[in-house]
């Protein structure tokens, strides 16, 4: 029997299952864990990129939105490697792209809202 290879969250995003994880990243794993040399911000963008050019269908980025949502860190993972804006590009996934930009200049200019704080006074 195979051993399966992914973390839970890197499953959940080779399986596409947003509700998975999503729960899984409210539970509290590293939104950057890397698991075969990819981060999970990285596997989403891959997937996504890889499954829409398969199926010529348009690319879906709920995965991409959930692990930014929860701080996916966009920088190569270790540095040197191709960036999640880099895949974004290779894919055409313009979504990723733009949802990379934004989150990054928000980033820079500071919070905006309490969410943060929200979230962890929840978890006390």
């Amino acid at each position: 029997m195979i051993e399966n290879p992914w973390t839970p969250a890197h499953q959940a995003v080779e399986s596409g299952d947003h509700a998975e994880l999503t729960r899984l990243l409210d539970e509290g794993p590293d939104v950057n864990e890397v698991c075969w040399g990819m981060t999970l911000l990285e596997h989403a963008i891959d997937l996504e990129g890889d499954s829409a050019l398969q199926s010529g269908t348009p690319i879906d980025s709920r995965l991409t939105a959930i692990l930014l949502t929860y701080g996916a860190d966009p920088r190569p993972q270790p540095p040197g490697r191709m960036s999640a804006m880099d895949l974004a590009d290779f894919y055409g996934h313009d979504i990723a792209y733009r949802l990379i930009d934004r989150i990054t200049s928000a980033a820079a200019s500071g919070p905006r809202s309490g969410l943060r704080s929200w979230r962890r006074s929840r978890k006390d």
